[in-house]
């Protein structure tokens, strides 16, 4: 979850840098957005024991950890579970970071930044809610 973190503190830093009469400048901002969303679902995700290998394997895949998330009962509010199926329906990562001169039919920024939030609010205080044991390896090894 510290790099999740990480990445929520750079995506606000980078919005004093958006230009809002121009999408290309907001590409950086997006992108941190997208990694900080999957990294907190992982970090959700890690702590009901869901292996590396697992998460390797849904890529990039923000629907699937979704999904994944709710199954485990994450509670997300419906437009942002329909955000996040939306942002990999329109493989907005993949414009996002390989072409950026692609950028016109992205999702807004206001919607990504609730979006951010949402998922770091409720992941963090989900991960807070279970009992801190020390030799318990998810907390260990991520927190």
């Amino acid at each position: 979850m510290g790099l999740a973190d990480e990445y929520f503190t750079v995506v606000h830093s980078l919005l004093s840098q958006v230009s809002w009469t121009s999408v290309v400048s907001s590409v950086p901002a997006r992108l941190c957005v997208i990694l900080a969303v999957e990294m907190y679902l992982n970090a959700f995700l890690v702590l009901h024991e869901i292996n590396n290998k697992q998460l390797r394997g849904l890529q990039h895949d923000l629907a699937q950890r979704t999904t994944m998330v709710s199954e485990k009962g994450l509670r997300l509010r419906a437009r942002t579970e329909a955000h996040l199926q939306k942002i990999h329906d329109q493989r907005e990562y993949l414009n996002v970071r390989y072409g950026s001169e692609q950028v016109g039919e992205l999702s807004e920024l206001n919607r990504m930044f609730a979006t951010l939030k949402e998922v770091s609010t409720k992941v963090r205080t989900a991960i807070l809610k279970q009992l801190y044991d020390p030799t318990d390896r998810r907390f260990k090894k991520y927190w």
